[in-house]
């Protein structure tokens, strides 16, 4: 099927015989897509050749990714294969990898098993982020109806919740927007030690006509929340720039003053070797951990920022906000599993001394066994423990939410433990005969399970000192 962006694309297209090739990936609201197109159709003056470019967009409406090219494509089988000849299973429903997906454990009546399977930790070898012990705030829209803005947001512009055939989950699509704020008021304290998560798809970006396509991740200390909401902030504070426009993909960093605006104190780093359009429909995970005044940001595995004075000493941060500028039509960029978490994990003490430690840190993909490489540096920290007291023995014990059938949780939390144990034996070299598992699903929670934040909980992994 043949695709074009803007009725400027669509003229040099045709005239340039020029054919780009899109994925079969959708959203699943197709009546409201093709209401979107039919008024960006009615509202742009084109000719009659470019007219009939747009029934050739409408034989396929709804498919709005771009795919990879054939060569793309063969060179994605192959390594998906040496990932397969490595033991490694790929991500479940989506190829391009990615995010930190940190949806329910098993789907509702499905049932479904999943054998153990070692994560790709090989690029993650560096990765040092570690998330907060305990989730305090998650957002992953289940709770929101497609096509709807989301009940527990504020805005001065719009946005709606939509699914993604081929990606878990719902997401808060954001369009064409100008100076326009997205204010979760569900966070309302940030304290001196938190992380911060979430999973990031941009669509349809185009350098040679983006004048501006960004994403600003902005926490700051201000009376209310929504104050200058066409800003980028509102008080002292930091922000990010997730920044893919006018011909090179970058990200940044600054620090904010009383007023909101920015100070002198800024980083910035070329990427535009990943934030492009071949990249279009990639799941990119962003994570920011903050430890009083330092700041650190991780773009994937990547550390791309980590600034050790960002932050005031006598700081109050309390408010986050995600401020974006899409110039063109189509441009998209779609936001899920946001996850705020408070407090360092203190492994050592917690396992050796108290006989216990439990984390949330280790994630999976959904209904899956399968670790997530970004769970790369919390396995690091157990392992080190284990080997710096070389007598100890540990149960493992996997706990899920109550989504689903409790026998497949069950299950399921106990192949997870599997998992967890087979990483620590083939990835850091525990002995496997220190390490006994077990599971019990849904029938011991942390939490109540009928919130985001409670059930975040309840997913967890847990080691007890034998």
């Amino acid at each position: 099927m043949k695709r074009f962006e803007t009725s400027t694309l669509l003229f040099l297209v045709l005239v340039c015989s020029v054919v780009e090739v899109s994925a079969q990936i959708v959203i699943r609201n197709p009546k409201t897509t093709v209401e979107r197109q039919a008024e960006n159709r009615a509202n742009r003056r084109i000719d009659q050749t470019i007219d009939r470019g747009f029934d050739k967009l409408e034989e396929g409406i709804g498919s709005i990714f771009k795919k990879k090219d054939k060569k793309e494509k063969e060179e994605n089988k192959e390594q998906e294969n040496n990932r397969e000849n490595a033991g490694t299973e790929s991500n479940s429903g989506n190829s391009n990898g990615g995010g930190r997906m940190s949806g329910g454990d098993v789907n509702s009546g499905s049932g479904t098993e999943t054998e153990p399977a070692k994560a790709a930790f090989a690029s993650y070898s560096k990765f040092d982020f570690v998330p907060g012990e305990r989730v305090v705030a998650s957002e992953d829209f289940s709770q929101d109806a497609v096509g709807d803005f989301p009940a527990k947001w504020n805005t001065n512009g719009t946005a709606e919740v939509v699914t993604i055939e081929g990606y878990d989950g719902k997401w808060l699509m954001l369009k064409q927007t100008k100076n326009t704020s997205y204010i979760p008021d569900f966070i309302k304290d940030l304290p001196e030690n938190f992380t911060l998560e979430f999973d990031l798809i941009y669509n349809n970006w185009e350098k040679a006509y983006a004048y501006q396509q960004r994403l600003y991740v902005v926490m700051h200390e201000t009376e209310k929340s929504d104050a200058k909401i066409q800003s980028e902030a509102a008080g002292r504070g930091a922000g990010f720039v997730f920044d893919g426009a006018m011909g090179s993909g970058k990200v940044s960093l600054f620090q904010t003053n009383l007023t909101g605006g920015r100070t002198d104190l800024a980083g910035e780093r070329e990427m535009d070797n990943i934030i492009n359009p071949d990249n279009n429909g990639k799941v990119f995970h962003i994570a920011m951990w903050r430890q009083k005044q330092r700041l650190r940001v991780y773009v994937d595995e990547l550390k791309v920022f980590d600034l050790p004075r960002i932050f005031p000493t006598d700081i109050n941060l309390n408010a986050l906000r995600l401020h974006s500028e899409l110039s063109e039509d189509d441009d998209q960029m779609f936001l899920s599993n946001i996850r705020l978490a408070v407090g360092a994990p203190d492994t050592r003490s917690k396992l050796i001394t108290e006989g216990k430690f439990v984390t949330t840190g280790i994630t999976f993909d959904v209904n899956s066994a399968n670790i997530k490489p970004e769970s790369y540096a919390v396995l690091k920290d157990i392992a080190e423990t284990l080997k710096e007291n070389a007598s100890v023995k540990v149960k493992i014990i996997g706990h899920t939410d109550s989504d689903g059938e409790e026998a497949a949780n069950l299950a399921l939390s106990k192949k997870r433990a599997e998992s967890v144990k087979e990483n620590l034996v083939s990835e850091f070299g525990i002995d496997k005969s220190r390490i006994e598992t077990d599971g019990k699903g849904e029938t011991a929670p942390a939490a109540e399970n009928t919130t985001p934040e409670g059930k975040a909980n309840n997913r967890r992994v847990e080691f007890v000192k034998m």
